[in-house]
């Protein structure tokens, strides 16, 4: 209950900063920001500031506030700060961080100033930290924090008890100790919950849970995002090949990855940078752009070189350019409708090859029935606004044709371009485009063709 009286004063805070931006009133604005907001706060109105506004409030920011802020902000507006840093001023920053945070911020630098940050951090930090980076980002291993607690099969639960008391604190979201052997190999988990309610003279091999499988540290940061929703899990030991314990993963991290995969699905299919920043310049937003617009011309030039194999069928009959978009446009809506279910479901890890024969059954005939059923309404309303039956039966047809290629490519397509190790939310809607264009404008302007030459 406590919660929604917290959020209201966090939003009154922010409108209360947002009052002395407007009146010019920095002290009052550094108070708020310093001493009425938390990081993560912070961050978001960062992020939501216009270039001039985010640089006035970062220099507001408190020196000891920096690093808790930075852990917050996207990717693309943490960069333009850490590069102006050097690399005193980021060990000082980073001297509280995580290790698998700690990992993330230093690969957005060159590898030189990493080796400095790496050189100013004692022993035992740098070891954790180098650790993380040996793998790469989007795996178990990249998303691991190496800072555990471990305890023996063969102890009891009171000296376990005794052994927890001697620390200052337990790292964040510790919800369950892991239990190894000699070797450092993972044996099961010792839940909290369960520990308080047991005999303190039961050992740690009696009460522990050895059914729960560790994470495999090369396990790709997607599936590690399922294995945490499908078992509810809050925390899970991650290990080599070997067995051996090499960290562990949190549900933060988990949500962290399951918010950037949505964003990148969302981002890519416009062409988007996952981190793109809301308010970035206009030069640096203009190139970004430029690319995708320039890739998306090409594609434009080959439906429209289809039409023009046809000029003089169109020449012949003016209707059939009025009614040229219709089949395009159906075409592209079918077949953007399959591929994004298509895509969610290779997300989800719903698709493999023991059930894609049947979901690529169940697209032809669904594109079939789609196809009559809008097909026939078409040509009514065709065959009524020219007066003329065959350019109803014209559109019919061309009409049942994309539908199902439309179908049928949005299907195969993710999965062909997912083969090829190509990101099918980035490349899969613009090609998609291309074909349902050409075969809609091929399939409507060749049966005209047909008929009307």
């Amino acid at each position: 209950m406590s919660e929604i009286p917290e959020k209201s004063q966090a939003r009154q805070r922010l409108r209360s900063l947002s009052e002395a931006l407007d009146s010019g009133a920095l002290k009052q604005v550094a108070r708020i920001l310093n001493g009425g907001l938390s990081p993560s706060d912070i961050a978001h109105l960062l992020e939501s500031s216009p270039p001039r506004q985010r640089a006035l409030l970062w220099n507001l920011v408190d020196k000891q506030l920096e690093g808790d802020v930075l852990q917050y902000l996207n990717e693309d507006i943490r960069a333009e700060y850490l590069s102006r840093l050097n690399a005193q001023e980021l060990a000082d920053i980073i001297e509280d961080f995580e290790s698998d945070d700690l990992a993330d911020l230093l690969q957005q630098l060159p590898d030189t100033v990493i080796q400095e940050v790496l050189d100013t951090m004692d022993e035992q930090d740098r070891q954790r930290v180098e650790e993380v980076l040996s793998y790469p980002e989007d795996t178990a291993g990249g998303l691991m924090n190496t800072d555990t607690i471990t305890v023996r099969p063969d102890l009891s639960i009171d000296v376990v008890l005794r052994y927890l008391r001697r620390h200052r604190a337990l790292p964040p979201m510790t919800d369950s100790l892991i239990v190894v052997n000699r070797r450092d190999e993972f044996i099961g988990m010792l839940p909290i919950t369960a520990m308080l309610v047991s005999s303190q003279t039961a050992t740690v091999r009696e009460v522990m849970d050895t059914d729960i499988e560790p994470i495999p540290v090369t396990l790709s940061d997607t599936k590690v995002a399922h294995l945490f929703e499908r078992y509810d899990l809050i925390s899970a030991p991650v290990v080599n090949d070997q067995g051996r314990l090499l960290g562990r993963i949190t549900i933060d991290d988990v949500v962290d990855v399951i918010r950037e995969d949505a964003d990148h699905s969302l981002m890519s299919m416009a062409g988007l940078d996952d981190d793109e920043d809301t308010f970035a310049p206009v030069w640096k937003t203009t190139r970004r752009r430029a690319v995708w617009l320039g890739i998306n011309l090409i594609t434009a030039f080959i439906a429209s070189g289809v039409i023009g194999l046809f000029e003089g069928t169109i020449d012949k009959v003016v209707a059939l350019a009025i009614l040229m978009p219709i089949v395009a446009s159906m075409g592209g809506i079918a077949g953007s409708q399959t591929l994004t279910l298509v895509i969610r479901g290779m997300a989800v890890g719903q698709i493999s090859s023991a059930n894609v024969g049947w979901l690529l059954n169940r697209e032809f005939l669904s594109g079939i029935l789609n196809g009559l059923l809008w097909a026939a309404l078409v040509a009514i309303a065709a065959m009524v606004w020219f007066q003329d039956v065959m350019i109803g039966v014209i559109i019919a047809a061309a009409l049942v044709i994309n539908l199902v290629a439309a179908a049928l490519v949005g299907t195969v397509l993710p999965l062909f371009l997912k083969s090829r190790n190509i990101d099918p939310a980035l490349a899969g809607s613009v090609i998609l485009t291309t074909v349902t264009d050409v075969v809609g404008f091929t399939s409507f302007l060749g049966l005209a063709t047909l008929f009307y030459a």
